[in-house]
């Protein structure tokens, strides 16, 4: 396979929420737990989230600083550090975040990370400025909105990222469905539900989207987590067809 093998690895709530007022629950807790150990698991060899799951849980929202002086940079990958242990990529597609180094470590039990920027041509020049002075690497991945499969394909040629763990936010999952690149579904389910139907669920169809494509799964495994929780191990079925029983 020329990409990456991508499974998709989030916790939900009942109602299908990965974010919301019931994650502060000690239910919920104890399936992050269990969420964070099974992702050390699958020995993977990158994760990937996001821009607001990063600005969420690792830059706080943090503005990037950015030089006013910046010269012209051609918009073409840049590959920092071509053998890092582990790598972390931060789909931020008109660079927002603002990093402090080059990698995430002592998040979890999670090795440290080197973090990978995808990015659009939207990107100014400053930006990468600033990414190349952390030494963070960057690849381009679409021209306004991340092309999905351009991505991974670069990641597996670049960085010889052969297992990739795909973790969120809802509208990054719904992409990457929407293209037909997700291999595996890994659902921690925590038994808990907060019925707001103003936040996020697994998945999410992106404004720019013309249309979302269903995905079936079929279903690999079941595992009880704790009293109450569940592991649900999905597989996609690439040969569904829409409107098919």
């Amino acid at each position: 396979m020329d990409r990456p093998h991508i499974i998709c690895h989030m916790m939900t709530a009942l109602d299908g929420k990965i974010i919301g007022d019931y994650m502060e629950t000690r239910v919920a807790d104890i399936m992050n737990s269990e969420y964070d150990r099974i992702h050390d698991e699958f020995l993977a060899d990158a994760w990937m989230c996001g821009r607001v799951t990063m600005d969420d849980n690792f830059t706080f929202y943090e503005k990037p600083v950015l030089s006013e002086e910046a010269v012209s940079i051609p918009h073409t990958d840049y590959v920092a550090n071509p053998k890092a242990g582990s790598y972390v990529i931060a789909v931020d597609p008109s660079g927002k975040l603002g990093w402090k180094e080059n990698n995430i470590h002592g998040y979890a039990k999670r090795p440290p990370a080197h973090i990978i920027e995808a990015l659009t041509e939207n990107v100014s020049d400053a930006y990468l400025a600033y990414l190349r002075k952390l030494g963070i690497s960057y690849v381009f991945a679409g021209r306004e909105h991340i092309d999905c499969t351009a991505l991974v394909y670069k990641l597996k040629e670049l960085f010889n990222i052969n297992r990739l763990l795909l973790e969120g936010g809802g509208y990054l999952n719904g992409s990457f469905m929407n293209e037909g690149l997700i291999d595996d579904l890994s659902l921690v389910l925590a038994p808990v539900a907060d019925g707001d139907s103003n936040t996020v669920t697994l998945f999410e169809k992106a404004d720019y989207l013309k249309k979302s494509v269903p995905m079936e799964f079929k279903l690999k495994s079941v595992e009880r987590l704790g009293e109450n929780g569940l592991w649900i191990q999905y597989k996609t079925n690439k040969n569904s067809e829409v409107g098919t029983a």
